[in-house]
């Protein structure tokens, strides 16, 4: 599955004037690759991804996916087209707080998926795999801040998705867990999952 950005553009107006966050960019993310993006705080990191990730309208270029234009899907085509298609580490993780870990996780289960996932099965074998067990029926206001953090990687994981979308994803983490992280990341675009950071 391929993502394609052509000659995307978007801004903000403030009370300064306008902010070019993403101007005239142009990329392909195919399958298998792992690509990061870098660059200092406020230059268009998180709109790149929220463009990507069919959640903030370009002001002019394309994106699609898998010969799909994002943007010309309804709002709700959308979502569903998102659910089925990636997952997206947020930078302030998103978590519902009145759930637990293993219920944060399971929320993402996607009714539509072909059926060769247990979505059960497949929550607790994340929360193993980021370290959750002794947490998984904690809510998020009672984790520390690696803990949501890999929680919501864990949520993004869940429907195996062919893109995956992660803001920052190692940023709140120790070196141990950031290892794990990107290990785990590693392995998904091995799979011949899109990742980009």
């Amino acid at each position: 599955m391929r993502l394609q950005f052509s000659s995307v553009h978007k801004s903000y107006k403030g009370a300064n004037g306008e902010v070019r966050a993403v101007k005239d960019v142009s990329f392909a993310l195919g399958e298998g690759d792992f690509v990061a993006i870098q660059g200092p705080s406020g230059c268009g990191k998180s709109t790149l991804l929220l463009l990507a990730g069919g959640l903030l309208r370009p002001e002019s270029g394309r994106i699609t996916i898998a010969d799909t234009d994002l943007y010309s899907l309804s709002a709700e085509r959308r979502a569903d087209f998102r659910a089925a298609n990636i997952g997206f580490v947020f930078q302030q993780f998103h978590l519902v707080p009145y759930l637990s870990v293993m219920d944060n996780i399971a929320a993402a289960a996607n009714p539509q998926h072909n059926g060769s996932i247990d979505f059960k099965d497949r929550a607790r074998e994340l929360i193993d795999r980021f370290g959750l067990g002794a947490r998984s029926k904690h809510r998020p206001a009672e984790l520390s801040t690696g803990e949501r953090q890999r929680t919501a990687l864990a949520r993004a994981l869940l429907n195996e998705p062919t893109i995956l979308l992660a803001d920052e994803p190692t940023g709140n983490l120790d070196e141990e867990n950031a290892a794990i992280v990107l290990d785990h990341l590693t392995e998904l675009s091995n799979a011949g999952s899109a990742v980009l950071l």
